[in-house]
C-alpha cells in the first residue's frame, strides 16, 4: 500500500527540550523533535520561529536536554504551551540554574544535558546548528562513566500515532554482529 509522502515515518525523533534565555534572563524551554548529531561536537535541529529562535538570536546560546519516560508531562508541556504568553519554566513547576560554559538555564529535572554555543541560524531553513561546548549528565543515568541509554530511557516522538515512546532495549552490537557475515 502507498502510503502519502507527505507523512513519511522516520525514526527516531528525539524529543529535545531547548532551553534559553530571553533579553532579561527569564528562562524558557520548547519541545522540538526534529534533530540529529551532525559532527562530533556539533548538533542540528530544525526550528519555526518560536520565542525560544528569538531568544537564542539574541543570547547566541542554548540547552538541550533529552526528555526522559520520567519527563513525558512536562517535556509535552513545553511543546503546547508558548513561551509568548506564559512563563512556561514557573508553570511548570522546574527548577533551573545557569549553565556555567555558555548563557543558557539548564533544567535540573533532566539527567542529560547538552550546552551549546549558535554555530549557525539559517532563518529561511529554519535550521538551527549549535557547538556542543560540555555535557552534564547526572551520575543515575552512567554506567562505566558512559552514559547508559538503558537507565536514561529517553523516548522519541512517533509521528504516525502521535504519541512518546521509550526507546531501550538492545538488540544487537555495533561494529561487531555484521563481522559474521563479512568474514564468511
Amino acid at each position: 500500500m502507498e502510503l502519502d509522502a507527505k507523512h513519511a515515518v522516520i525514526v527516531p525523533e528525539g524529543v529535545f527540550i531547548i532551553g534559553t534565555y530571553d533579553e532579561n534572563g527569564v528562562p524558557n524551554a520548547m519541545n522540538a523533535a526534529w534533530g540529529i548529531q551532525s559532527d562530533y561536537v556539533e548538533i542540528s535541529l530544525f526550528l519555526a520561529k518560536h520565542k525560544t529562535t528569538e531568544n537564542l538570536k539574541k543570547t547566541g546560546a542554548f540547552t538541550v536536554a533529552f526528555a526522559t519516560k520520567n519527563t513525558v508531562q512536562i517535556s509535552d508541556y513545553f511543546g503546547v504551551e508558548t513561551g509568548a504568553n506564559v512563563n512556561k519554566i514557573e508553570k511548570a513547576g522546574v527548577h533551573v540554574h545557569k549553565s556555567a560554559k555558555v548563557n543558557a538555564p539548564i533544567i535540573e529535572e533532566y539527567p542529560l544535558v547538552l550546552e551549546c554555543e549558535v554555530k549557525e541560524w539559517n532563518e529561511e531553513r529554519e535550521m538551527l546548528v549549535g557547538k556542543i561546548v560540555s555535557q552534564h549528565a547526572d551520575e543515575s543515568i552512567l554506567t562505566d562513566g558512559k552514559v547508559d541509554l538503558g537507565k536514561l530511557q529517553p523516548i522519541m516522538y512517533d509521528a504516525s500515532f502521535h504519541v512518546y515512546r521509550v526507546i531501550g532495549e538492545v538488540v544487537g552490537n555495533a561494529f561487531k554482529d555484521g563481522l559474521a557475515i563479512k568474514n564468511k
